[in-house]
């Protein structure tokens, strides 16, 4: 078989045969997936994005947070509940007892066993 023939019988190779259809097929494969600037590096880069712009969300809460509690241990009476509250302190005429339960804490034996 020719190649007139071909084209006679399958109309379809004419066109894919067009010297401007195989250069717009060249032109698209390359920016889909050959370029710098192809279609799939914008995808990735959009998702490093969108993970980018959600951690900056998660980090301002927490400056907010942050800051509301450096604002309240300005107050004296703050700093001493804080103290309290998380080093365990104690005024010199108190006594403080820490209640542990059960579920609360580690067993020794499951610490000696997850250490080996």
């Amino acid at each position: 078989m020719s190649l007139k023939t071909l084209t006679e019988n399958y109309p379809i190779l004419k066109f894919l045969g067009n010297k401007y259809v195989i250069v717009l097929a060249f032109f698209i494969v390359w920016m889909l997936f050959l370029d710098n600037t192809s279609y799939l590096e914008h995808r990735i880069l959009n998702k490093q994005l969108d993970q980018l712009e959600d951690n900056k969300k998660y980090y301002q809460e927490e400056i907010k947070k942050d800051a509301h509690s450096i604002k309240m241990l300005k107050n004296p009476d703050q700093i001493e509940k804080y103290a309290r509250e998380k080093y365990y302190m104690k005024r010199d005429s108190e006594d403080i007892y820490i209640i542990e339960f059960e579920g609360d804490t580690l067993s020794d034996e499951s610490t000696k066993s997850n250490a080996l």
